[in-house]
């Protein structure tokens, strides 16, 4: 049987690789044609989506790791707020100085990814034509990709 924490990032993952086929979807004439997708039509908009829930769902699987639950009402606010609470007592530190000897990651960085991306997904889902979201979406992408990894890191 699956834990919940790997369900998690099962969850992480499956949205990570959904943002990357948007993307890839976005930028792929030949792949919009076979699929019969005009070629003007973009995902951005949603690859930035799939990428913060990737994140989401990377944070959720961490603080579920360590015994914290989060759920609705305002499940979002709970995980950030969660999160930022184990990066400001230093659980975070503690374990990346572990895994990432060279202190190349630090716990801050996922913080601020983990908000920014929060941020973004309200600002650029809903109110930015999405050919406008081309530099955002990628950014996502990277962003999500450093999360996952980092997380994953720590749940070994």
């Amino acid at each position: 049987m699956v834990s919940e924490t790997e369900l998690y990032m099962q969850r992480a993952e499956d949205e990570f690789l959904l943002a990357k086929n948007d993307m890839t979807l976005s930028n792929d004439v030949e792949l919009k044609v076979k699929l019969g997708i005009p070629i003007d039509k973009t995902f951005y908009h949603s690859v930035i989506s799939h990428a913060y829930f990737a994140i989401f769902h990377a944070a959720k699987a961490y603080l579920f790791s360590k015994g914290i639950k989060t759920s609705p009402p305002r499940e979002h606010q709970k995980t950030y707020d969660s999160f930022a609470k184990l990066v400001n007592n230093g659980v975070l530190d503690k374990e990346l100085l572990v895994i990432y000897a060279d202190e190349m990651m630090k716990a801050e960085g996922l913080l601020h990814i983990f908000k920014r991306e929060k941020k973004k997904r309200g600002r650029f889902t809903y109110n930015v034509k999405s050919e406008a979201n081309i530099p955002f979406a990628q950014e996502s992408v990277g962003h999500a990709r450093e999360f996952i990894s980092s997380i994953k890191g720590l749940l070994k």
